[in-house]
C-alpha cells in the first residue's frame, strides 16, 4: 500500500487488489489500482465509491443479507456492469458408482474451490460451465463427473468408482477402489479440491472403497462376502447463497458378491442435483451435477 501527502493536493492511498490493507477499519478508503476505482471497507468488505455492482447471468439471482447471489445450474456467462470484485464458489460434477449392484466404488465428489475478491471488468462477460454427474454402469468402472468452470477458476470432475478388482479413478475427489479379490486403491485427488478415494480389501468378494469428498478421504470396506462398503468422504459446507448447504461428499461403495443389494453398502449422499455429491451404493449410482454461485455486495 502507498500512501503520498501532497501540501495542495492532499492524501491520496493506493493499493492493488491483493495489496489491500491486511487489517481494515470501517470507513478506510483508497484507490484500487487493479480495479482502477476508488474503494471504501464497509467492515465486512471492499466495495465501489463509483457506484453499485450489478449483473447479469445465471439461472436464479437472489439476495442474502446484504448480497445479491447469482446461481448457475446450467452453463452461462455471468456479466457484471463495472469494475469490481465477487466471491465464488465453483463446485464440479461427482463421479459415478463403479459396478451395480456389488463390487462398485463409490464416485469421488466433484472438485470443490471458493474464494472472496475475485476481480471483474466492466461488461466482460465470464464464461460459465456447469460440470455434469459421471454415470453409473452394470459392469465396468463409473465415468467420471465433468469440470465446472467460472472464469480462469476450474474444478475437476469427481473420480468414477472402480469396478471389479480396478482402482478407482482420479478426479477432483478420487472414486472408491473395486471390491473382489484383490485390494484395490482409491482414485487419487486435485490438491486443495478434494480428497483420495478408499481402497478395497484383499479377500474374496470383499466390497468396494467409499469415494472421497471435499472434507475427507473415502472409508475402507469392511469385512468378507457379507461385507460393507467404504463410506463415502465428508463434504463440505457453503453459506455463500444465504442458506448452509452440503457440497462435495464422496459415494459410498458397493457390498461384496453374496446378497448385494442397493442400500445396504457404505453410507454415501443422495444424488442430490447441483452439489456434486459421488454416486453412491446407497443411494443413486450416478453423481450429482455441479453448480457456481458468484455473490457480491448489493
Amino acid at each position: 500500500m502507498a500512501v503520498e501527502i501532497h501540501g495542495t493536493t492532499g492524501i491520496a492511498a493506493n493499493w492493488t487488489t491483493e495489496g489491500r490493507p491486511s487489517s481494515p477499519t470501517a470507513g478506510q478508503q483508497g484507490y484500487n489500482t487493479t480495479l482502477k476505482q476508488m474503494e471504501v471497507y464497509l467492515g465486512t468488505d471492499w466495495i465501489s465509491m463509483a457506484g453499485k455492482l450489478t449483473a447479469t447471468g445465471g439461472d436464479t439471482i437472489t439476495t442474502a443479507g446484504d448480497y445479491t447471489v447469482h446461481t448457475f445450474t446450467s452453463s452461462g456467462t455471468f456479466t457484471p456492469n463495472k469494475n469490481g470484485s465477487v466471491e465464488y464458489l465453483v463446485v464440479a460434477g461427482g463421479g459415478g458408482l463403479g459396478r451395480a449392484t456389488y463390487y462398485g466404488g463409490g464416485g469421488g465428489a466433484g472438485g470443490f474451490r471458493t474464494a472472496t475478491g475475485f476481480a471483474c471488468s466492466a461488461s466482460s462477460a465470464l464464461t460459465v460451465t456447469i460440470g455434469a454427474g459421471g454415470v453409473a454402469s452394470g459392469t465396468v468402472s463409473g465415468t467420471s463427473g465433468g469440470n465446472s468452470v467460472f472464469s480462469t477458476i476450474t474444478s475437476v470432475g469427481g473420480g468414477g468408482g472402480g469396478t471389479t478388482d480396478v482402482i478407482g479413478l482420479f478426479g477432483g475427489s478420487g472414486g472408491g477402489g473395486g471390491g473382489n479379490d484383490t485390494a484395490k486403491a482409491g482414485g487419487g485427488s486435485v490438491d486443495g479440491q478434494g480428497n483420495d478415494g478408499g481402497a478395497s480389501q484383499t479377500s474374496g468378494a470383499s466390497a468396494a472403497g467409499g469415494g472421497g469428498g471435499a472434507g475427507g478421504v473415502g472409508g475402507t470396506s469392511t469385512g468378507t462376502n457379507l461385507g460393507t462398503g467404504g463410506t463415502g468422504g465428508a463434504g463440505l459446507q457453503s453459506s455463500i447463497n444465504g442458506t448452509a448447504t452440503d457440497y462435495s461428499a464422496g459415494g459410498g461403495g458397493a457390498r461384496g458378491y453374496y446378497n448385494p443389494a442397493h442400500g445396504v453398502g457404505g453410507g454415501g449422499w443422495a444424488n442430490i442435483a447441483n452439489r456434486g455429491h459421488g454416486g453412491s451404493a446407497t443411494t443413486n449410482d450416478d453423481g450429482s451435477s455441479g453448480v457456481v454461485i458468484i455473490r457480491y455486495l448489493s
